[in-house]
């Protein structure tokens, strides 16, 4: 198994992409701890499942907008496994709306839990990712940071701040043994989509050149490749998976 022997810490991990990710990380041999913010059943049960399959997982509560609570999750993950090696940086919300009636909760919600989370996390693993001269993290962006989409300004605003600041963090700790990189999924099969491809699922197909949504293991399968030993290379890069639905064609 190409990660065994490394801990892995997934935030929004209880469910689509994130609880894909843990799956993944897992089954690859890494020990996995995620965050949850509300959804205690879906985090138990993952837990549950994964310990049937004889892998090792912990689910954690955290608002991962509040620094002090990210601080507390990562040093619970130090004291129960003594390292941290991979940092996932999935946690994500939506608040859709035109900004011309763009409520300020609505903007600073998004940007709080979608970019300030990816500082919280990625400052709070410094530490021990640097004493260790290893770690892999990895942000999740979106093709929304640059492929404009009416009402998703401070969706777009945060991921195109995920890839901004995913650049420049990896010029500061390659020298430590430490990658620093983005996914940019396109449209996925997940509950935080569900309305939009209720209303269009058809047009998105049309715009997408393999003619088909995503689904979460499409994405889990990129952040495992920038997890592992094989991509130690790799820096400062945004992975769009998205089945070429921003190539423009039709």
């Amino acid at each position: 198994m190409k990660l065994a022997g490394r801990v892995a810490l997934v935030t929004g991990g209880s469910r689509g992409i994130g609880k894909a990710v843990v799956e993944a990380l897992a089954k690859e041999g890494a020990k996995v701890a995620f965050i949850y913010r509300s959804s205690s059943e879906a985090a138990d049960k993952l837990v549950a499942d994964l310990a049937l399959e004889q892998r090792e997982a912990f689910a954690i509560k955290c608002d991962v907008a509040n620094k002090a609570e990210a601080d507390a999750a990562i040093a619970a993950v130090v004291e129960k496994w003594g390292q941290l090696d991979i940092l996932v940086n999935n946690a994500g919300i939506i608040r859709d709306g035109l900004l011309a009636t763009m409520e300020p909760d609505a903007w600073q919600d998004v940007i709080n839990t979608n970019l300030s989370s990816v500082y919280n996390f990625s400052h709070g693993v410094m530490r021990q990712m640097m004493s260790q001269r290893y770690g892999r993290i990895i942000n999740m962006s979106s093709v929304a940071s640059e492929f404009g989409n009416q009402g998703q300004t401070n969706y777009a605003a945060s991921k195109a701040g995920i890839i901004g600041f995913t650049r420049c963090l990896a010029t500061e700790v390659g020298r430590r043994n430490i990658t620093v990189n983005a996914v940019a999924p396109g449209f996925i099969e997940t509950d935080m989509t569900e309305a939009v491809r209720n209303a269009a699922e058809g047009e998105i197909k049309k715009r997408i050149s393999v003619r088909r949504l995503g689904v979460p293991a499409d994405i889990a399968n990129a952040v495992l490749f920038l997890a592992s030993e094989e991509t130690s290379y790799v820096t400062g890069q945004t992975i769009v998976v998205d089945g070429g639905l921003t190539l423009g064609g039709i």
